[in-house]
């Protein structure tokens, strides 16, 4: 089931009906959590297992180690957890892939291991990391371990955020549960501005910007530098307002319901470095690889070579989370590279950096130039089919062909209307995005979107982009 799908919408108005209708809490929460069972199930049933087996592990394991005190016991049983929850995301996900991979070794010596049709789980690599999350708190004993299955089953399955986050952190999530949850008016009025908003930015501006894409990248050969150049950049809107728009409507339903999520994106196009970047694009994920990779692995606690080879191995490895594809590794490893190179550098920018006038204008203009370069050269990668491909497209944005050019008047138009949006957020006047449920240019602005959505829906099935990893 989809967000933008008539299905959902209906599935979710039953839902909300119920949670207003129904104020006994407990029945409240087995109903949240049958409705999360039966949402992830009707994609593919057979795979909800794998949810309640995470479920049952992790909340055993929890259960466990709050009356171990002995270390080693207690490495076991968190062993126990990383063992069953990232064996199975290591089965599903990447075992094709390292087959493939040690199968291009073996082929000049004739050598054939063959490959397995593995169903690749959707959403398995947001509710694993999640309950993982879990685990790990509770063995550092920052939380305590949650004694109601049904608090922790519903945590690790709340279908707004169950297949492409937010990851959610159970110190956020299992406290809203202890008391029954306050739905109001004005929380479902902002509730359903925030689903509109994500619902217009998949719909209206993602799946229309696809199709171009999709053919700037398909035939990328014959396309002039310009051409390409635009379908990159189109490319760089597409997966934000795809994915961020996923994660206004997850957060959205979920504040209806009167839970909060956590904020996954801040407008990260406005960022003036690399770092800042990764504060702002899916922050659930980078604070998750932060907390349970990076600072673990020593962060920067153990000299500043450690520092970048810790920073480099977490992007690598944030690469290889988004998909079981070399060119993700290698989107991994061109951040991991852009971030070292902005800590060694920051401190001489510190010095150089100028604080006002002009020159300080002009300097964060250029940094946000060389930031956005970096980026769209990243999604090259992100984006590209495969190495060889991914270098043909940079061949044509940087060494160009003759070719044919193609301008998409939507994308031309949508460029200029992203960068306002943008820029808006970056100034005093960044409220007037807010729409005031209580003045009539509220709801008007509401209906507008709901329209747009509405009369421009394509006609054909567009998956959201996060659904793969």
């Amino acid at each position: 089931m989809i967000f933008t799908q008539i299905e959902f919408i209906l599935f979710y108005v039953v839902a909300l009906l119920f949670l207003l209708v129904v104020r006994h809490h407990r029945t409240q929460k087995v109903f949240l959590l049958l409705a999360s069972y039966y949402f992830y199930a009707y994609w593919d049933w057979r795979f909800l297992s794998l949810i309640i087996i995470s479920t049952i592990v992790d909340f055993w394991v929890g259960r466990k180690l709050k009356n171990e005190d002995h270390s080693g016991r207690r490495k076991t049983l968190l062993l126990v957890s990383l063992i069953c929850n990232l064996g199975k995301l290591g089965f599903f996900k990447y075992f094709n892939f390292f087959i493939h991979s040690f199968d291009a070794l073996l082929e000049p010596m004739g050598l054939h291991i063959g490959s397995l049709n593995i169903i690749l789980p959707i959403g398995i690599s947001f509710y694993t990391f999640q309950t993982l999350s879990y685990t790990i708190d509770v063995y550092r004993r920052n939380i305590d371990t949650c004694s109601d299955f049904f608090d922790f089953a519903l945590f690790v399955a709340f279908f707004p955020q169950l297949v492409a986050g937010p990851i959610v952190r159970a110190s956020d999530f299992l406290p809203q549960l202890k008391s029954a949850p306050k739905i109001t008016w004005s929380k479902i009025f902002l509730g359903f501005q925030q689903f509109v908003f994500g619902l217009f930015k998949k719909v209206f501006i993602a799946d229309r910007i696809a199709f171009y894409v999709d053919g700037v990248f398909d035939d990328v050969n014959v396309l002039t530098s310009f051409t390409v150049w635009l379908g990159v950049i189109a490319y760089a809107i597409q997966i934000y307002c795809d994915f961020s728009g996923y994660s206004d409507m997850a957060i959205g339903v979920a504040r209806s319901f009167g839970y909060d999520l956590q904020e996954n994106f801040r407008h990260p196009y406005i960022s003036r470095s690399v770092t800042e970047f990764w504060r702002r694009w899916h922050i659930s994920l980078s604070t998750w690889l932060r907390d349970y990779l990076y600072i673990p692995l020593g962060g920067n606690r153990k000299g500043t070579r450690r520092m970048y080879i810790n920073l480099m191995l977490t992007m690598l490895l944030g690469g290889l989370w988004h998909g079981a594809a070399w060119t993700f590794v290698l989107w991994g490893f061109w951040h991991g590279l852009a971030l070292v190179t902005h800590r060694r550098i920051t401190s001489l920018l510190n010095r150089i950096r100028p604080t006002q006038g002009l020159t300080k204008i002009l300097w964060n203009l250029t940094a946000w130039a060389v930031t956005m370069l970096i980026v769209l050269l990243g999604w090259v990668f992100f984006r590209a089919n495969s190495f060889s491909h991914a270098l043909i497209v940079l061949r044509q944005m940087f060494c160009p062909l003759p070719g044919f050019a193609w301008y998409y008047p939507f994308v031309l138009g949508i460029i200029p209307f992203f960068v306002f949006i943008h820029a808006l957020h970056s100034t005093r006047f960044a409220y007037l995005k807010n729409l005031p449920p209580d003045k009539w240019y509220g709801p008007a602005i509401l209906f507008i979107l709901v329209f747009l959505t509405i009369a421009f829906y394509p006609s054909s099935f567009q998956p959201f982009i996060y659904f793969q990893f």
